[in-house]
């Protein structure tokens, strides 16, 4: 164990004076439907799940929501993985949804931050039925499946920027075996960027698994968006301006409807 002199003089134990950063405050960002109308949602000052920013996938998934609403959520139950800040949900119950289930890591801060966004967004009817949960990829479903009649699952899954997380693809693929309604018209919609472009081979691992574990995909989607999230990463600027959107759904012969 080293000394104190061999460490600079300072105890092993004993945080540098300033080891205790002041808590960050939220921020707010705007998403302008398409009805012109904009959607402010507030963001966890600092989360080390990312999820104090507003990705471009959620942003793209919301404006691709409104754009196929009719068919692709209305009267639908839908749940959101990872939601971050909950634009794509929020779009979803303005859209038509029967059902949406919100959900992020069971972290206080960020599924207290998701409830403030649903209990103050002034757009959405005195009715809406959206509703925030905790939820640990890959875990028991009733905290969610409770919120839904019949308790069989979900018409619609959303990931949105989720990929990135390498180590968590396979609790992500349990959580839609376990919460992808057996019928050949569900669907998990999954959109990503490559912000690591050098890794998005990992990324796309990702849907490897997916066919593996009984799932049929098909990409549906690109969009280049006008500008990097991160100006100052490496890695080619291309990649890290696009996002991606896949189709996930029960392979022929795996859902109850086939």
């Amino acid at each position: 164990m080293a000394s104190d002199s061999e460490d600079g003089g300072l105890g092993l134990f004993q945080e540098p004076s300033d080891f205790y950063q002041p808590e960050k405050e939220a921020t707010y960002a705007s998403h302008q439907l398409l009805s012109g109308q904009d959607l402010k949602i507030r963001l966890v000052g600092h989360n080390p799940l990312w999820g104090h920013y507003l990705w471009n996938a959620g942003r793209t998934i919301a404006h691709y929501v409104e754009q196929h609403a009719s068919d692709m959520v209305r009267g639908k139950m839908v749940l959101e993985l990872g939601a971050g800040g909950g634009l794509p949900s929020l779009v979803c119950a303005l859209s038509g949804a029967a059902r949406v289930v919100v959900t992020d890591y069971p972290d206080a801060d960020l599924i207290e931050n998701l409830r403030y966004n649903i209990d103050n967004c002034k757009l959405l009817p005195q009715s809406s039925k959206i509703v925030a949960e905790g939820y640990l990829w890959g875990a028991d479903t009733e905290s969610l499946t409770k919120h839904i009649s019949p308790a069989t699952g979900f018409d619609v899954l959303i990931l949105a920027d989720l990929l990135f997380n390498h180590s968590e693809h396979g609790k992500l693929i349990k959580s839609l075996q376990l919460m992808l309604k057996k019928i050949p018209e569900s669907v998990a919609y999954v959109f990503f960027t490559p912000y690591r472009p050098w890794l998005l081979q990992k990324d796309l691992a990702f849907f490897d698994l997916a066919r593996d574990a009984g799932f049929d995909v098909i990409k549906t989607f690109e969009k280049v968006m006008d500008k990097v999230m991160f100006e100052n990463d490496p890695g080619d600027e291309l990649l890290r301006r696009t996002v991606y959107g896949y189709e996930v759904r029960w392979a022929t012969g795996n859902s109850a409807g086939s």
